[in-house]
Order: structure tokens, then C-alpha cells, then sequence
């Protein structure tokens, strides 16, 4: 798909990897680009570069995403690429309270569902369409500092491959972008896996370029480091392997916080 004249929804719109996004699909000639974000503030900064819409939503709620898609649709006409970006992490393990846990669940899953059941439609009467969901390198592989940021990433990637086996035959494309290390305040810098991402981590700049590119050329998989594709390759071939190099990680960093 080519973003020239296509109307554009980016959730998370308002910094780091959605905040590119924005900025690199505007020098494409879109339709218009609605910038979804829960702080208002950077929605409307990002929408203000861009000659965008700001759309300040909280993506938890069906009728907010409701809301934002009435938005698009009502002042730039029907929505052709929607980016599923926004998202939020906690730290910890099954300890961590329920609240906290279906709020990812939400926000990473169930928001991306009820876009999925009003844009769909559309899209396949017009067999035109794309979804583009930011899950994380966690997605394919893990994150040892967070159960509910690694099950809920896990089921990003899963309803993205569904929406793929179901829809791309039918006109409607899908891209899932899993990154390891990117330059934006995600990274907590006393956090030591963060620590080693950031070692090796690309500008949110890259990603966008990466997106666009994978957009273009219709690719499912959007991965922003060789190590992630050589990671899954072995995750598959041999799992016990994989699960014990995790396995003597976190003892790895146990004893070194201790």
C-alpha cells in the first residue's frame, strides 16, 4: 500500500515510535492523519507538525475507539491504514494486581478488537485496507521484567496473524512491528535489561522508515534487529535451549541486583 491520499489513524500518535510514524507518513501525501493519544498535550503537538487531527482517547474503552474512528471517517472519509501503536508496561510478575493486568490486556489486545470490528467491514466492501500493530520483540520472544507486557505483546502478535489469515486474500493487508531497543522513554535506564537495549537501540526514526517500508511491501513480520530474527529462528528449532539461556539470564541479573 502507498499512503499517498490515504486516510491514516495512528494510535500513540503523540511520542516515540507513533510520534515518527506521523512525522514520516505526512511527507507521503496522505489524505489526513488523525493522532490518537491519551496525553493531550502530545496529541496535539504532533498534530500541530503534521497538519494532522489530534484525537485525545483513552484506548481502553470501546466507545473511545469508537469515537476516534467516527473522527477519521467524519472529517477525511474512510479510514485505509490504521496503526495499532499506543502502549504501556508494567513491571513485575504474576504478583502484579488485576487492574493492572486488564488494563494491558485493553490496551494492547481488546482496543486493536473493536477497531478491528468497525473498520473491517468497510475495508472488505471496498477490498482495501491495513492494520499495522506494534507489538515488541517480547511479542516472538519474551520480557523477563513483565508477565503482563510479555502474555499481552504475545496476544498482539496472535490477533495480528489472525486478521492476516482471515482478511489478506480478501484486500485487506497487515503488518506487525515487534522491536527490540528503541530510543524513546519507554527504555527505563535503571532497569538493566533496558540498560542492554539501549546499548543497542535504534531511533524511533528507523522504526518509522522500517514501518513504511513494510506497508509498502506488504510484509507481516517488522522486526528492528537481526538478533530478534536469529532468536525466533532458534526459539523454534530448539525450545528447551531457548527457555534455559532465559532460564540462566534471570538468575544472571537476580544476583547482580542483589
Amino acid at each position: 500500500m502507498e499512503l499517498k491520499d490515504r486516510v491514516i489513524v495512528v494510535t500513540g500518535g503523540g511520542s516515540g515510535i507513533g510520534r515518527a510514524m506521523c512525522q514520516r507518513f505526512a511527507k507521503e501525501q496522505p489524505k489526513g492523519i488523525i493522532v490518537a493519544d491519551i496525553d493531550p498535550l502530545a496529541a496535539n503537538q504532533t498534530a500541530e507538525e503534521i497538519g494532522g487531527i489530534p484525537c485525545v482517547c483513552d484506548l481502553t474503552l470501546e466507545t473511545n475507539v469508537k469515537r476516534l474512528i467516527d473522527l477519521a471517517e467524519g472529517e477525511l472519509g474512510p479510514v485505509d491504514l490504521y496503526c495499532a501503536n499506543a502502549g504501556l508496561t508494567y513491571k513485575g510478575g504474576c504478583e502484579l494486581p488485576d487492574p493492572e493486568w486488564q488494563r494491558l490486556w485493553q490496551l494492547h489486545v481488546m482496543s486493536t478488537v473493536y477497531a478491528a470490528r468497525l473498520l473491517v467491514p468497510g475495508m472488505l466492501e471496498r477490498k482495501s485496507g491495513y492494520f499495522m500493530l506494534t507489538s515488541s520483540a517480547a511479542g516472538i520472544l519474551t520480557e523477563i521484567g513483565s508477565a503482563a507486557y510479555s502474555v499481552t505483546k504475545h496476544a498482539t502478535v496472535a490477533l495480528a496473524e489472525w486478521l492476516s489469515i482471515h482478511y489478506a486474500r480478501k484486500g485487506i493487508g497487515v503488518s506487525c512491528l515487534c522491536p527490540a531497543g528503541v530510543d524513546t522513554g519507554f527504555l527505563d535506564h535503571e532497569d538493566p535489561i533496558h540498560q542492554f537495549l539501549h546499548m543497542s537501540a535504534v531511533t524511533p526514526e528507523q522504526v518509522a522508515d522500517l514501518i513504511l517500508n513494510g506497508i509498502r511491501d506488504e510484509k507481516f513480520l517488522l522486526t528492528t534487529h537481526p538478533e530478534i530474527d536469529e532468536f525466533f529462528a532458534f526459539k523454534t528449532r530448539d525450545y528447551p535451549k531457548y527457555l534455559s539461556g532465559f532460564q540462566r539470564l534471570v538468575e544472571k541479573l537476580t544476583k547482580r541486583k542483589k
